[in-house]
């Protein structure tokens, strides 16, 4: 199974709004750019994906969800109300891809991004590398292995 990391703002969608509903799955949509719609497209039910926070006062790893539906056109893009409508998507050739995921855990601690980046052996990661601003990434199994140990 592969590993991912995604990034949103907590004002969106959190950690705890996955706590908050354990056991049920939730769409991970409005993803508008064509790398990471890539990489959602590769997401496949059972995957783990870090939840990053971004954009608000404590930026970090916050916790863990698992991917329970594969990637289906995000219903998103063909609604004129909505904030990711896209006209020039059509249900015959979807631009735009969206999963479902549900929480896993909470980590017992954020880890932030200056712990992230000092950490040795994570270089590689797209969220470290400068000018990396990616909101899906794919993380490999020994950075998965390496953040999971700045939690103890």
């Amino acid at each position: 199974m592969a590993k991912w990391l995604v990034k949103t703002e907590p004002s969106e969608c959190s950690i705890d709004d996955f706590a908050k509903q354990p056991g049920t799955p939730i769409p991970w949509d409005g993803v508008r750019n064509y790398q990471a719609r890539n990489f959602l497209r590769q997401m496949a039910a059972g995957d783990q994906v870090f939840i990053y926070h971004s954009s608000c006062k404590h930026i970090g790893i916050a916790g863990i969800v698992r991917v329970t539906q594969s990637a289906y056109p995000d219903p998103a893009q063909f609604d004129p109300e909505s904030p990711y409508h896209d006209p020039k998507s059509t249900p015959e050739q979807p631009r735009w891809q969206a999963v479902d995921m549900q929480f896993v855990e909470k980590l017992p601690a954020l880890i932030s991004l200056d712990r992230l980046k000092n950490r040795e052996g994570l270089d590689q990661l797209p969220l470290v590398r400068k000018g990396s601003r990616l909101s899906v990434m794919p993380v490999s199994a020994d950075e998965w292995r390496l953040i999971l140990g700045h939690t103890t």
